[in-house]
């Protein structure tokens, strides 16, 4: 009998890459989204597998999956500040009651369940680089507490039913992830600079630059994530790349690949952006035997091809304004 796997979030970006890793690796493969930031295009080319299905349903709400189920990958979550400053409410109750519902799930179907955490539980971080023992810097009223402690939550009732019921569960910290389907205009840093790049506008940074990321590419992530799923480590765990560039050169970087003929301009920075963002990835290394392998030019050039095939009218698809409400005045 083939394993079988429930996967929400499954039209999202890191879900749709779920969905086809786990389709590689012989499983029974249950997506599920309620579509509100997903895109059926994402798993479209996955309808013709016997052994897909798509569920279209909000897992705040209710979650009822017929049959046995083995393990559960919680991904459904908006992910980016454009998405959770439009829908805060959401954002939250996704992490809370979304949670609960597929934890319940877990417990009733006996399956194994792995939540996606981020990085943003560590906030404006005062420990760099940030191992999983850090507890986080995080402003819970601020415009990014809908999803910060909305993540912290999560990972607070994942570890309750893991302790009392006895459950089993993975939680995967997730740091900045980048590759093929990502929104072009989600308002995250890395597509901005790209949709930019191929508008011809000039490329917009926020503060003076000097804030880090570390970026991973998707498929690192997943095969990450993968490993995570089959151990037997139940505590959270960094997945990420501690490859740590400063945002200005970032964007240079991105000038360079693309050979885009624009200028730096600076805006104010948002409120609670972290200042530094990079993993602690021993965890990963001793318990999964794990480290990213892609290294960030390569990456950078798959993503890039992937956002010159799209639809030109995407390119100039605006998000909605929220976002600016989120900018220091």
């Amino acid at each position: 009998m083939k394993k079988r796997v429930l996967i929400t979030g499954a039209a999202g970006f890191l879900g749709s890459h779920l969905c086809d890793r786990f389709l590689k690796e012989g499983f029974n493969v249950v997506g599920m989204d309620n579509l509100i930031t997903g895109d059926l295009k994402n798993i479209e080319h996955l309808y013709p597998s016997e052994n897909f299905s798509f569920y279209n349903c909000d897992v705040s709400n209710f979650v009822h999956v017929p049959g046995e189920l083995d393990y559960i990958m919680h991904f459904a979550s908006p992910a980016s500040p454009i998405d959770y400053l439009k829908i805060p409410i959401q954002t939250l109750k996704v992490g809370s009651l979304g949670t609960h519902n597929l934890l319940g799930l877990a417990k009733a179907k006996k399956a194994r369940i792995l939540v996606a955490s981020t990085s943003e539980v560590y906030g404006d971080p005062e420990v760099h680089p940030q191992p999983e023992d850090y507890w986080g810097h995080v402003n819970p009223i601020g415009p990014r507490g809908v999803y910060d402690e909305a993540k912290r939550f999560q990972e607070a009732i994942t570890m309750a039913y893991h302790r009392f019921h006895g459950l089993e569960t993975r939680i995967a910290r997730i740091f900045n992830t980048y590759g093929p389907r990502m929104r072009l205009n989600d308002g995250r840093v890395l597509p901005a600079f790209i949709g930019q790049a191929l508008r011809g506008e000039d490329f917009t940074v926020f503060g003076d630059g000097s804030q880090t990321r570390s970026f991973c590419y998707v498929d690192d992530l997943v095969e990450g994530l993968y490993r995570l799923l089959l151990s037997d480590y139940p505590e959270p765990v960094n997945i990420g790349n501690p490859d740590e560039i400063s945002i200005k050169d970032f964007a240079e970087e991105i000038i360079n690949l693309t050979g885009a003929k624009t200028k730096i301009i600076y805006k104010d920075l948002p409120h609670d952006d972290p200042k530094k963002r990079r993993p602690e990835i021993g965890k990963a290394k001793s318990i999964l035997s794990w480290e990213p392998k892609i290294d960030r030019s390569e990456g950078l050039k798959i993503t890039l091809d992937y956002f010159k095939s799209l639809n030109p009218d995407d390119l100039y698809k605006k998000e909605h304004k929220q976002f600016d409400k989120y900018i220091k005045r």
